[in-house]
């Protein structure tokens, strides 16, 4: 058997401020042109790797082509996507014929011109390989779930945990469900069922908990191969956005179809148990200052850059200021010019610095103060949700009175406490942490957490699901609407 994988992925915001050009794909994070699979775990290799070592093991014939993974940013440049995409393609020609394509791609990808870029290169694949190729796609639970999609591939999978400690797991599962129905032992067949919901699912609590172990319960039994619960991504302006059940049998369409209805219609009778609740920036931090032992995590969602937001939107660290709160711990603001300023002036030196503020209206205004460096890091990283690294560039952490703030120049989220511990900032003696992601932090800071909170402040993904202003889609969805089941229009 000959297989072939690659990966091609991003998520985007469409109302995010930063364009998605060669750089973010080329330069900041993972891009390998042919061995994607053989350099240590990140986000965008992990399914590489693990469908190398599947096949490997199963001794057939491996075709490795592009690694390409930007960091979650506006919509992609027509010219970069159409380049990496061709380059897919390419390399699918010089090597038919195959047997098996796996795609690993994030399901919310838009590029100038290509609303569904997953769904562009999926069809553009299956007219190369032709109908006799499986071809499967490993997706981010985050993910816009397209009807080409689904008629282009044989078998989609998304990623079951929020926060993704599950990529390694799916990958397995996408190569095991390929291989096998190459092979002629099973034969998929996929359902969706679209849920009309639009907002954000924490797989850590219930009732999504126990939701996800009830999916990965009913696969294997009774001809159901998999389930899938894309969540969908907000902040995406295309017709398909929202939430999907996706759910494959084997052979057995109408079954699918039944199942994906059932889950569907139990996840919306859990929404509003499952619905996101958020602190105001002052109830945060009243909550946050409470008596007790350890610090309380709070997660800044809304400029959170694991969704494409700036990473410098300063609102919370104003009101932190502003009411002199001490003990805290806040970051990683995305602002390589005060770390260029931090390191001409070093170690040790006192100097007044414009913080954050700088991309456009979603960053608030820049907040000003008097800060001491108090240590300086070249090319510091943190823990990824993959087992590898994440890149933050050369960092900064700079003290403002009783408030510790760490400044990146690489755009990420933060996921694990050595994003400031790594570069010499405690947590175990703040009152506060205040990290900018929406959940991916939760893994790593749940365990060191007195208590974990969420506040909605501005920025460029404000969870505000109903004033959301999209323009693309046109199926009334929950909660803009109390039933979007009333009407088709």
């Amino acid at each position: 058997m000959k297989i072939f994988f690659a990966t091609l992925a991003t998520e985007t915001n469409t109302f995010s401020p930063i364009p998605t050009g060669r750089a973010a794909f080329m330069g900041d994070r993972e891009w390998y042109r042919t061995d994607g699979s053989l350099h240590p775990p990140a986000m965008g290799n992990r399914a590489l790797i693990e469908f190398r070592a599947r096949a490997e093991a199963d001794g057939y014939e491996i075709v490795e082509s592009i690694c390409a993974s930007a960091q979650p940013a506006g919509t992609t440049l027509r010219a970069i996507y159409e380049e990496l995409r061709d380059m897919i393609l390419a390399d699918v020609r010089a090597a038919m014929p195959l047997d098996v394509v796996l795609l690993n791609m994030h399901g919310a990808m838009v590029a100038d011109g290509f609303e569904d870029a997953e769904g562009d290169t999926l069809a553009r694949v299956r007219e190369i390989v032709g109908p006799q190729a499986t071809i499967g796609i490993e997706l981010d639970l985050h993910c816009h779930l397209t009807d080409l999609m689904r008629s282009s591939a044989d078998v989609i999978i998304t990623y079951k945990e929020y926060p993704h400690i599950d990529i390694a797991e799916r990958a397995r599962e996408l190569y095991t469900l390929c291989t096998a129905a190459q092979r002629g032992e099973i034969k998929p067949v996929m359902a969706y069922y679209d849920c009309r919901m639009i907002s954000m699912w924490r797989t850590t609590v219930e009732p999504m908990k126990s939701f996800v172990a009830k999916m990965a319960s009913l696969e294997g039994k009774d001809g159901i191969l998999s389930v899938s619960f894309g969540h969908g991504f907000p902040w995406g302006d295309v017709p398909e956005v929202g939430a999907k059940m996706v759910v494959i049998a084997d052979g057995d369409a109408a079954r699918a179809a039944a199942l994906a209805r059932e889950l569907g219609e139990e996840i919306w009778q859990i929404r509003e148990a499952c619905f996101p609740r958020h602190d105001s920036i002052d109830g945060g931090i009243d909550a946050a200052l409470a008596p007790g032992e350890g610090p309380v995590v709070i997660a800044d969602v809304a400029d959170n850059a694991g969704g494409g937001a700036p990473s410098d939107n300063t609102a919370i660290l104003r009101r932190l200021v502003d009411r002199d709160v001490q003990g805290v711990a806040i970051g990683c603001f995305w602002d390589p010019i005060a770390v260029k300023f931090c390191t001409e002036a070093g170690v040790g030196a006192t100097f007044d610095l414009r913080i954050g503020g700088k991309c456009g209206v979603a960053s608030g205004d820049p907040v000003d103060l008097k800060v001491t460096v108090m240590a300086l890091k070249a090319e510091h990283s943190q823990g990824g949700l993959s087992g590898g690294r994440a890149p933050m560039g050369d960092s900064a952490w700079v003290r403002a009175g009783g408030i510790d703030i760490i400044l990146n120049s690489t755009r990420t989220q933060v996921f694990q406490p050595d994003a400031f511990e790594g570069i010499g900032c405690t947590l175990a003696d703040k009152k506060i942490v205040v990290v900018k992601s929406t959940q991916h932090f939760h893994a790593g800071f749940a365990p060191i957490a007195r208590a974990v909170r969420y506040i909605a402040a501005p920025g460029a993904i404000g969870p505000d699901f109903a004033a959301i202003p999209f323009t693309r889609r046109t199926t009334p969805y929950w909660p803009r609407v109390a039933n979007p089941w009333a009407t088709n229009a």
